[in-house]
């Protein structure tokens, strides 16, 4: 049986990591340009909320794929991938610090999600540590801007 691969395929890393730089990017803009603090941090809230729905959509796909999934399980994996979207949407209806910390929670829920899915399919063993890393990142920022006390 052939090893799998524990580093992601190049595109997937360039992806992922890519996807960090707006967060990176407004968050040091939320912090270091206080005259337009309101918009970066909105734009950084917005973009929060975006990837949240999107990881939540991986679940949905591995839900159509996965042959191994028990009818009970591919269910909760159908149920579960829109939970992350209404948590995004429910945290673009607050203010902004609240906002972030809800973003958070939502990544960090997905993240435990993330690990019992993985549990049960055979996921690629960089899988798991790639979306720590990127979950980490991602809720740094907006911890970040929780912290700013902006809004």
């Amino acid at each position: 049986m052939p090893t799998r691969p524990r580093t992601p395929p190049r595109l997937v890393a360039l992806l992922g990591y890519g996807g960090l730089v707006p967060f990176l990017a407004l968050a040091a803009l939320a912090w270091l340009d206080p005259a337009r603090q309101a918009r970066w941090s909105g734009a950084l809230l917005d973009y929060g909320a975006v990837i949240l729905a999107f990881v939540g959509a991986l679940h949905w796909a591995l839900a159509m794929q996965a042959d191994a999934l028990a009818p009970r399980r591919r269910a909760q994996a159908y149920a579960w991938s829109v939970v992350p979207a209404l948590i995004a949407w429910g945290a673009l209806q607050l203010a902004p610090g609240p906002a972030a910390l809800l973003l958070v929670a939502g990544f960090l829920l997905h993240f435990v999600a993330d690990h019992a899915l993985a549990a049960r399919l055979p996921l690629p063993p960089w899988y798991l540590p790639l979306r720590a890393r990127l979950t980490a990142v991602a809720s740094a920022c907006l911890v970040a801007l929780a912290w700013s006390g902006v809004g």
